[in-house]
């Protein structure tokens, strides 16, 4: 039976999921979430009421967040690549670095992309700044850490790099990653020529012109 992914092209962590299908070449379904395939939305409303994206159906398995779903193609539906390391020391830090980009890039950068969708007096501009604080710190210890690895976990291309790929893509626009933490620009340089990324990042080029914070024609 053929997966089926809800999702949406422009969503950073469906991007995260998307990664992970395109490195191995698993075919899949689109069950695009937009507003012209209501059919679509209501069937991921019924089956995961929270309602955040992607959520992936494999028969009558149903499984939630990109992590998760990334985890479940290696163990359900395996190929070459393989994205979370077999040595259980590796992939706890595989999982640790996929955390990091998850809580540490990814959210703060959504807390400021938010804050600029919501009505004015409704914003949080303390909030922003304190959010904007944390990318830096945040980036300022990544650029550590990539100054010794070609990944994000080490010398293998992994789940971690799934997570990286949309997390340094998104947050440069938001806030732009400082000259100074070369390592970390240059990451975010490799991510992006990486074939699978450059896949997902073209298909979600059509929506940039909704991105509240402007969508930089650099990348």
């Amino acid at each position: 039976m053929t997966l089926q992914l809800f999702a949406h092209p422009f969503s950073s962590y469906c991007q995260k999921a998307l990664v992970a299908f395109y490195e191995n070449d698993i075919p899949f379904e689109w069950r695009t979430l937009s507003p012209d395939q209501p059919e679509n939305g209501a069937e991921w409303s019924a089956a995961w009421p929270v309602k955040r994206m992607p959520m992936l159906k494999d028969g009558d398995r149903t499984v939630l967040e990109a992590t998760v779903i990334i985890e479940y193609l290696q163990l359900a539906h395996p190929g070459p690549v393989r994205l979370l390391p077999k040595n259980a020391m590796d992939a706890l830090e595989t999982r640790m670095m996929d955390r990091f980009f998850d809580c540490y890039i990814m959210t703060p950068m959504q807390k400021i992309v938010f804050n600029a969708i919501r009505p004015e007096e409704d914003r949080d501009p303390y909030g922003v700044e304190e959010a904007r604080r944390l990318m830096d710190d945040a980036y300022g210890w990544l650029d550590g850490v990539m100054a010794e690895r070609t990944w994000a976990a080490g010398e293998d291309y992994s789940l971690a790099d799934c997570a990286a790929s949309p997390s340094l893509f998104y947050a440069d626009w938001v806030h732009e990653i400082d000259p100074r933490f070369e390592h970390v620009r240059a990451y975010r340089a490799r991510l992006l020529e990486r074939p699978s990324f450059a896949r997902a990042v073209e298909e979600a080029r059509p929506y940039r012109s909704f991105f509240p914070l402007g969508a930089p024609d650099r990348d």
